[in-house]
């Protein structure tokens, strides 16, 4: 038999960058959401906090996932982390619309939305009172180019998915 055929192939080149690329884009994505809060004071109301779930789940998942595909590991495994990864991105990106919906005012938000915390009352309590944006799920904390912090986290979501659902579907290395 001359054709080239997949006998549980090794993960391709192409899979451990998408690993990588997803690794470093949630790792972006979440970390700019933080820079917000610690480094501007925003306080995330109860959806921001549960959008970064799928971030929190991903990062690491992707980081095990470049591992395993720079060594060599079966393409079978690599692919399912992969596709994995593109369902929580999913995820992501229903939250994302979801309260990307709730600031537009195109449905309802939870109703324990301004019971996230995180105010620092520490110190002199009169400037941390001053720096400190309250939480509200139905407010958007700021928009650029007409989407909200919500509205990015939909469209960087939707691109994560993209590249893992995509990369999950390309075959592996093949072996003679």
């Amino acid at each position: 038999m001359t054709a080239a055929k997949i006998v549980l192939g090794q993960a391709s080149r192409h899979q451990a960058l998408a690993a990588a690329l997803l690794f470093l884009g949630a790792t972006v994505t979440v970390g700019g959401a933080l820079v917000f809060q610690h480094g501007f004071g925003y306080i995330p109301c109860a959806l921001c906090l549960k959008e970064r779930l799928p971030y929190y789940i991903a990062i690491p998942l992707a980081a095990a996932t470049f591992a395993l595909a720079h060594r060599g590991a079966p393409n079978g495994l690599v692919r399912a982390l992969l596709a994995l990864i593109g369902l929580v991105m999913l995820w992501s990106l229903y939250l994302g619309v979801f309260h990307a919906g709730v600031e537009w005012h195109w449905w309802a938000g939870p109703t324990d939305c301004a019971v996230a915390g995180g105010a620092d009352l520490t110190g002199d309590l009169l400037s941390s009172i001053d720096a400190v944006h309250p939480p509200a799920c139905d407010t958007a904390a700021g928009r650029f180019l007409g989407l909200s912090f919500a509205g990015w986290n939909a469209v960087a979501s939707a691109i994560l998915a993209a590249i893992a659902l995509g990369a999950a579907s390309k075959p592996g290395r093949r072996q003679a």
